[in-house]
């Protein structure tokens, strides 16, 4: 995920002050998600140690932000760029991100499941989070496929 964070961020990065300021805020939760990864099993006991109730909420409370400000405030700013250079979204712009839209109710669900950190101890935390890196990657992937749409329009206005 970090490698392909880096990928992106050097493709794209420094393009719009809008694809700069998700790219930053993507890295943010992927630092948090990565901390939560960090947890290592205790050989000798059997056992594998839960993440902080601090790292979780920190974790959810980043997510949540992040799904939040991308569908009220990231895609809100792009579509008002491109409406004053003329651009009009296509299918192709609304497919991707209806795609994207896809993945933001699991991702809330798990936010539902261990904000609170009550049910750290009654889920499985481990298989949870995996999947939810699962989730994040096909959105990021999904997310940069709309980045490169959004460069590629803003590049080149309408009528041009």
């Amino acid at each position: 995920m970090l490698n392909k964070f880096k990928q992106v961020q050097q493709e794209w990065g420094g393009q719009s002050a809008v694809i700069d300021h998700w790219l930053e805020t993507r890295q943010q939760l992927i630092v948090e998600y990565c901390k939560l990864l960090s947890i290592q099993p205790n050989a000798t006991q059997g056992i594998v140690s839960l993440p902080s109730s601090a790292d979780m909420a920190s974790f959810c409370g980043h997510l949540v932000d992040y799904i939040s400000e991308g569908h009220f405030k990231i895609y809100d700013m792009v579509m008002d760029r491109w409406k004053a250079t003329g651009f009009q979204t296509n299918q192709e712009i609304d497919t991707t991100y209806s795609k994207i839209i896809l993945t933001t109710e699991p991702l809330l669900e798990f936010t539902d499941t261990y904000a609170d950190n009550s049910n750290l101890e009654e889920t499985n935390v481990i298989e949870d989070l995996s999947k939810v890196g699962e989730i994040l990657e096909l959105r990021f992937e999904v997310e940069d496929a709309l980045i490169q749409m959004i460069a590629e329009s803003l590049a080149v206005p309408p009528g041009a």
